[in-house]
């Protein structure tokens, strides 16, 4: 009870301080002061971020975020704030973002097709007796997670679909089924050279005076991304040590009597009982193949590309570079869609009726990650139009001149910050990578050391953040209530986080990987012992 009361003074008081920021914004909008540019930028974000957490719901926290965003933008006008909000917010997140919700659905259709034809339950029932321990389903859903390192919208989908027959056997939570996929899809995207995000950084690098090409940086920059490398062994060494703690630990208790903690489960019972494992496997595969495809079409390795170009003809690396993810993967998913209908009634596990009726299925499983992702692209937009970036950049410039060697750490900090807030890992490359080229010299080993630095704090903000897309895409993957998911993961982010904040200190003084990758583990899992100890002694 007591516990219950320090809970409503607390939520209380914030939301006091909350109401007092708005009212101190609204007086000084009254008085002709403009806000953009300054720290009221980061306060929707903050204040969509603290509602979720003391709510437990989304929708109506990023809508008050991206409602507060437009009252600062248009200074608390209400005729324009209401313009701001549909046709700058909504109408422009929906038409912005069309390609990855039409891939969103065409993903889900293909996963209610799996499902009705009985291709996840015998996927089920073979990892039933092929992966027979709690750890072993761990591991194996951190393997595909690295497999898939193509894209991470596509990771988190694909790796869910295919894994939650295999950790529901071994009663895993989906909150712990959505943390693996989620710690492994932004992570091997921000290492893998072949990837969207490659693209992105190397992209936002291209035209900059560094003597080296986009590409050139991001794979020079892997070795230093602490917080990518660090994660996975973070997994690994806590798979392996078989515990969980934080709040995680209270939904794997759950799942052990057999509360999964998941959102409305597949229709199992009108699956059809005479589905083979092909029957999900070869699906995916063909998802695989042709989004791989489609990635590499639009970036114009077959010629020409989506915008005329022909510089990437024959290059497949180059193509990647030059792909748009929002186009490249509803290509491939169309085709994988129509493949995937035409295999399935051939085989005559789905009659064509059947396989039509998992579309509106398909389409209404994926419309709460849907609106979610609308709100906090329209959130998004908000932060820009107040000028987060200018900000955030000003902040740089004056630390750099105080801060030479700890700089990659305080750019890991500052990119955490500011990733968590806007919940875009891209959007912190673009604002903060031109900023680091510009305080290290290009032949410095310090501005390889601080684009690590960059990319790794964009990860871990983007992971830790409630409003991030990849978070969204993970939860809607792992079919798991998302604040369950962002308040579970929380803890295990943060600690990865404080020992990749000690790794760049040591790499902005030391300059060597082996020494940083060394004092990095030795300190993770340390700190994981730790943990461990204190668990074990509440316990006793």
């Amino acid at each position: 009870m007591k516990k219950n009361t320090w809970k409503t003074v607390l939520t209380v008081v914030v939301l006091l301080a909350l109401a007092a920021a708005l009212v101190v914004a609204a007086v000084e909008c009254a008085n002709g002061a403009s806000l953009a540019n300054t720290a009221w930028s980061l306060l929707p974000p903050v204040i969509a971020i603290i509602l979720a957490l003391i709510t437990k719901e989304a929708y109506s926290a990023l809508f008050i975020g991206v409602l507060v965003g437009g009252l600062f933008t248009c200074g608390f006008a209400p005729v324009a704030t209401l313009d701001t909000i549909v046709n700058d917010g909504l109408i422009a997140a929906i038409s912005g973002n069309a390609g990855i919700f039409l891939f969103l659905v065409l993903l889900g259709i293909i996963v209610a097709l799996v499902n009705a034809a009985g291709g996840s339950a015998a996927f089920g029932r073979w990892a039933e007796t092929h992966i027979k321990t709690r750890v072993g389903a761990q591991l194996a859903t951190f393997v595909l997670g690295v497999l898939i390192f193509i894209d991470d919208y596509f990771n988190c989908l694909t790796v869910g679909s295919v894994m939650r027959p295999v950790t529901d056997n071994h009663k895993i939570s989906r909150p712990k089924l959505a943390y693996l996929i989620d710690a492994t899809a932004a992570p091997v995207c921000m290492i893998a050279p072949i990837s969207s995000w490659a693209a992105a950084v190397s992209t936002t690098a291209a035209d900059l005076d560094t003597g080296m090409s986009g590409i050139e940086l991001f794979v020079k920059a892997i070795p230093y991304n602490l917080y990518s490398i660090l994660t996975f062994v973070f997994i690994l060494a806590l798979v392996a040590m078989k515990f969980d703690y934080g709040p995680m630990r209270q939904f794997e208790d759950r799942a052990a009597k057999g509360d999964l903690a998941a959102l409305a489960s597949e229709d199992d019972e009108k699956a059809n009982p005479n589905g083979r494992v092909i029957d999900l496997i070869l699906p995916v595969l063909v998802l695989i193949i042709t989004c791989t495809v489609g990635m590499i079409y639009v970036g114009g390795f077959f010629g020409v590309d989506a915008w005329g170009g022909t510089d990437c003809a024959g290059d497949f690396i180059s193509a990647f570079g030059n792909t748009d993810a929002f186009i490249g993967l509803p290509w491939g998913g169309l085709i994988a869609l129509v493949l995937t209908v035409i295999y399935l009634v051939a085989r005559k596990v789905l009659s064509f009726k059947e396989a039509m009726e998992c579309v509106p299925k398909g389409f209404i499983a994926m419309v709460p990650p849907i609106i979610i992702l609308t709100l906090a692209v329209s959130l998004k937009t908000m932060i820009n139009s107040l000028g987060a970036d200018v900000y955030v950049h000003d902040l740089m410039f004056a630390a750099s001149k105080s801060l030479y060697s700890m700089l990659p750490a305080v750019i890991f900090v500052v990119a955490c910050i500011l990733a968590f807030a806007s919940g875009t890992s891209w959007g912190t490359f673009g604002i903060l990578i031109p900023i680091v080229t510009a305080v290290f010299p290009a032949d410095s080993n310090l501005l390889i050391i601080g684009i690590s630095a960059c990319c790794a704090g964009a990860v871990c903000g983007d992971h830790c953040s409630p409003i991030s897309d990849t978070t969204i895409m993970a939860s809607a993957g792992a079919q798991c209530e998302h604040l369950n998911h962002v308040t579970t993961q929380l803890p295990y982010a943060v600690t990865v986080a404080i020992v990749s904040f000690v790794g760049f200190i040591v790499a902005g003084f030391v300059q060597n990987v082996f020494v940083t990758w060394a004092v990095g583990i030795v300190l993770l899992l340390g700190a994981l012992f730790l943990i461990r100890a204190i668990e074990r002694k509440k316990a006793a």
